[in-house]
């Protein structure tokens, strides 16, 4: 019995789930500009019922988001600007601050495992020969000749 082609239907699923976001989205802007607040994308999203960051693929919503909040378009503003010396300085002072303290964890660590692997052979050595083992590999029963 060959299977049901099912991709006609989950296609018209899709799309019709896309249409019914997007009908929403714009519902939820419509209230937000008549009520006349300055909408955030989270708000947006939350009241439509869809996620952030499909709100963010559709260009033309974003625009008008930014519109309301009184922002330019990102096709408008100018290129983004190089960060300042003094937070480079600092993102760099921060990450040589990380880098000594997992230095210090690896330390103590390796330290540790040592510490570990010299208690695993000093309980080693101190099991009792089992008596089995040991008439097993010798001999003390037998008659030697002089």
């Amino acid at each position: 019995m060959p299977s049901a082609d099912n991709t006609a239907a989950l296609a018209g699923a899709a799309r019709r789930r896309s249409e019914r976001a997007r009908r929403d989205a714009e519902k939820a802007i419509s209230a937000a500009q008549r009520a006349s607040s300055r909408a955030s994308f989270a708000g947006i999203a939350k009241t439509a019922g869809v996620s952030r960051s499909w709100l963010y693929t559709q260009p033309d919503l974003v625009a008008t988001i930014r519109q309301m909040q009184g922002r330019q378009p990102a096709s408008e503003r100018a290129g983004s600007q190089p960060a300042s010396v003094a937070s480079v300085q600092r993102r760099l002072e921060t990450a040589l601050a990380r880098i000594k303290q997992l230095r210090a964890e690896n330390s103590d660590l390796a330290g540790r495992l040592e510490t570990a692997y010299g208690e695993i052979r000093r309980l080693r050595s101190q099991q009792p020969v089992d008596p089995a083992l040991d008439a097993a590999g010798t001999d003390e029963g037998s008659s030697q000749t002089d």
